[in-house]
């Protein structure tokens, strides 16, 4: 797709403040000959101011999973990655970066899986976090069974084997 097609694209979608925005701004570009770099330029001038990118770019540096869910984990990642184009440029800096922040039983189970580049990563931790979801619901349902055998309200405790009363005929 070519740039200028991607601005349109993008701004087609634009709402409010932007939309209002773009319609003034778009008077001081060509539309047939932005690029799409330029085109980024001048949005986050206008919705990113250089404390914001700052402070984003601290954020992403510094980005740890946490008790986050994978997918708000992967969705802060990208959002950051927008900020960091020296990270996000380079498959294998990403893909570091990504694995250094998952919280550690899903960077192991991950890791094991050793993916080569970061969407398969992502997937990867997806299905780890499922797995770990799965087998705490299933420790879970075992102790709520349990739990609930041992309310039975007609049980009677165990006392042994049966003891056999009086002499023994052959």
């Amino acid at each position: 797709m070519r740039d200028a097609d991607r601005v349109r694209c993008t701004t087609y979608i634009f709402r409010d403040d932007a939309s209002l925005w773009w319609e003034g701004a778009e008077h001081s570009v060509n539309l047939d000959t932005i690029t799409w770099n330029r085109f980024k330029e001048i949005f986050y001038e206008k919705y990113f101011t250089a404390d914001v990118r700052g402070r984003l770019m601290r954020e992403f540096m510094t980005l740890r999973q946490g008790d986050a869910t994978v997918a708000e984990f992967v969705k802060k990642f990208d959002r950051g990655c927008h900020f960091v184009p020296l990270i996000a440029g380079d498959p294998a800096m990403k893909l570091k970066h990504f694995m250094d922040g998952l919280r550690p039983t899903l960077h192991n189970n991950v890791m094991v899986m050793r993916p080569l580049v970061y969407d398969i990563a992502v997937a990867y931790a997806f299905k780890s976090e499922q797995s770990l979801r799965d087998i705490d619901f299933e420790n879970q349902r075992k102790r709520q069974q349990h739990q609930n055998n041992n309310n039975l309200p007609n049980k009677k405790p165990y006392t042994g084997p049966p003891r056999i009363q009086g002499p023994l005929k052959p």
